[in-house]
C-alpha cells in the first residue's frame, strides 16, 4: 500500500514538473519578450489599427502590455483600439493604469475625462480636464496646446479654447484640423465673419478638404442670410428681415446664439412694424432665452408702449438699466416711459378715441368722427347730462387735435401732453396756437355750436 502511495505521489510530482516546464516555456515566451519584439508588436498593431483590422490590432497590442508592463505607451495604445472598437468601459481601466504610470501623461487624462463624461461622472471628468487645463505650457508646443484647447471646449470655455488653438496654426505645418476647429467654435459662438476667415485658410492648403469645404458652404449660406437681413433692417423693410431670421433659425436650430440672434432681431422688426401682440410675445420668448439682453427689454418695453401698457414698460427699462446703468438709449427711454404713465393717469388721447398708438390718420378721424356725433351735446337735453357730454366732447375734439397733427402727436408720443400748460417749457404758453388754456371749451361763450361730419 505504502508503494503505491509513493507511485501515485511521483506521477503528481512528474505532472506538476512537466505543467511548470510547459509555464516557463510559454512565460518565456512572453515576459521574456525582447524590445525588439515588442516594438514589433506594436508596429504591426498600428498598422492594423491604420488598416481598420482592429480584432488583429487588438491581438498585437495584448502581447505588447504583457510582454511590457511598465511601459504606459503600450497600455495607452490599447486603449486607443478599444475606443475605436466602441469599448470605452475597456479603454478606461488601461487609461488609469497609463496615468498612473506618467501622472503628467495629458493625452491619456483628456481621454479619460472624455470616458468619465459620456458615463455621466462629471466630477472625476472635471478633475482630468482641469489637470490638463493646469498644465503650464511651453510656447512653442503646439500638442500640449492643442490638448488644452480640446479641455478648454469640454469645461464650457471656448475663448480660451480659441486663445490656445489660434498659434498652432502657424506651429504645424498644414494644420487644417485647427483653422476647422477654430473655425466652428467661432461659429458656435456667432462670429461667422471669423468662422469664414479661418475655414478659407483650410481651404487654401488643400481646395479639396472635406471637412472643410463642407464647413464652409454652411458658414457661408448662413452668413448671407444675416447680413441679407441686417440690410433688410436698414432699409425699413422689416417683414423681408424677419423672413431671413426665421430662415436663419430653421437652418440652427442647434446652435443657441443663432436662435437667440433670430428672435431678438424679429422682436425689434415686429415692434417697428407696429404688430404689437405678436411682438410682445416673440419679445417675451427672446427675453427667456437671453434674460440680460438689454436689446430684448428694450424692444419688448416699446411693445408695451405701443399697447399702452406703461406700466409694464417702465419695468422693462428698469430692468435693462440694472445691466447698464450708462446706455443712454435705455436711460432715455425710461425716463419716457415713465412720462408716458404719469400722462395716462391724466389724459390718454389714444385712449379717449379708442385707438391703438400705431394707428394712422385715417383711422384716427374715424374714430373722432363716431365719437363726436355719439357725444355731441346736441344729442342731450337733461342738465346734467349735457355737461358731460361736453366735457366729452371737448377731450374727444382735443385728441384728435393732437393725434392729426404730427408734431403734436410727437410731443405726446414723447411723454409731453402739447395741450397742457405745465408741461411746456416756461411753464406757460408757447407758440403755433399752444399757449390756450388745457381745458379748451368750445362752447364757453354760450353760443349754439353746430358740427358737420362728412363721411
Amino acid at each position: 500500500m505504502e508503494s503505491g502511495r509513493r507511485k501515485g505521489l511521483n506521477g503528481v510530482l512528474s505532472s506538476l514538473s512537466l505543467l511548470c516546464v510547459i509555464l516557463d516555456i510559454q512565460l518565456d515566451g512572453v515576459l521574456g519578450a525582447t524590445h525588439v519584439e515588442i516594438e514589433q508588436h506594436l508596429e504591426m498593431g498600428r498598422k492594423l489599427l491604420a488598416a481598420g483590422q482592429l480584432a488583429e490590432a487588438l491581438s498585437h497590442y495584448h502581447y505588447a502590455v504583457e510582454g511590457d508592463s511598465k511601459n504606459y505607451l503600450t497600455y495607452y495604445k490599447r486603449a486607443a483600439v478599444f475606443l475605436a472598437m466602441g469599448k470605452s468601459k475597456s479603454a478606461l481601466p488601461d487609461l488609469t493604469r497609463a496615468i498612473q504610470l506618467k501622472p503628467d501623461f495629458l493625452a491619456a487624462r483628456l481621454q479619460r475625462g472624455n470616458i468619465l463624461l459620456k458615463q455621466g461622472n462629471t466630477q472625476d471628468a472635471r478633475e482630468d480636464f482641469e489637470t490638463v487645463v493646469s498644465l503650464d505650457l511651453s510656447p512653442w508646443d503646439p500638442e500640449s496646446r492643442e490638448l488644452r484647447a480640446d479641455c478648454y471646449i469640454r469645461l464650457g470655455d471656448p475663448r480660451k479654447a480659441i486663445h490656445d488653438l489660434t498659434p498652432t496654426t502657424q506651429l504645424r505645418n498644414d494644420n487644417r484640423a485647427a483653422f476647422l476647429k477654430l473655425s466652428i467654435l467661432h461659429y458656435s459662438l456667432g462670429e461667422h465673419q471669423e468662422s469664414l476667415g479661418h475655414v478659407r485658410e483650410c481651404l487654401k492648403l488643400d481646395q479639396d478638404d472635406k471637412d472643410c469645404l463642407s464647413h464652409y458652404k454652411q458658414v457661408k449660406k448662413l452668413s448671407k442670410q444675416l447680413d441679407s437681413a441686417e440690410e433688410h433692417i436698414e432699409e425699413a423693410r422689416y417683414q423681408e428681415a424677419i423672413v431671413k431670421y426665421e430662415s436663419v433659425m430653421r437652418r440652427e436650430p442647434n446652435v443657441p446664439y443663432y436662435t437667440n440672434k433670430a428672435n431678438e432681431r424679429i422682436c425689434f422688426c415686429l415692434v417697428k412694424n407696429k404688430m404689437t401682440a405678436k411682438a410682445i410675445d416673440i419679445c417675451s420668448e427672446a427675453h427667456q432665452r437671453d434674460p440680460r439682453n438689454i436689446n430684448i427689454l428694450r424692444d419688448r418695453a416699446e411693445a408695451f408702449i405701443l399697447n399702452q401698457d406703461y406700466e409694464k414698460a417702465v419695468e422693462d427699462y428698469q430692468e435693462a438699466r440694472e445691466f447698464d446703468m450708462e446706455n443712454n438709449e435705455i436711460r432715455e427711454g425710461l425716463e419716457r416711459a415713465q412720462k408716458l404713465l404719469k400722462l395716462s393717469r391724466k389724459r390718454d388721447y389714444y385712449k379717449i378715441l379708442g385707438v391703438n398708438r400705431s394707428a394712422n390718420k385715417q383711422e384716427i378721424i374715424k374714430a373722432y368722427r363716431k365719437l363726436a356725433q355719439q357725444w355731441h351735446p346736441d344729442n342731450f337735453r337733461e342738465e346734467a347730462k349735457k355737461k358731460e357730454a361736453e366735457k366729452r366732447f371737448i377731450d374727444i375734439a382735443s385728441a384728435k387735435e393732437v393725434l392729426t397733427d404730427p408734431e403734436k402727436r410727437q410731443k405726446f408720443d414723447s411723454g409731453e401732453d402739447p395741450l397742457d400748460p405745465e408741461s411746456q417749457q416756461g411753464g406757460g404758453g408757447g407758440q403755433g396756437g399752444q399757449g390756450r388754456p388745457f381745458h379748451f371749451n368750445p362752447f364757453e361763450s354760450g353760443g349754439n355750436y353746430h358740427f358737420k361730419f362728412n363721411h
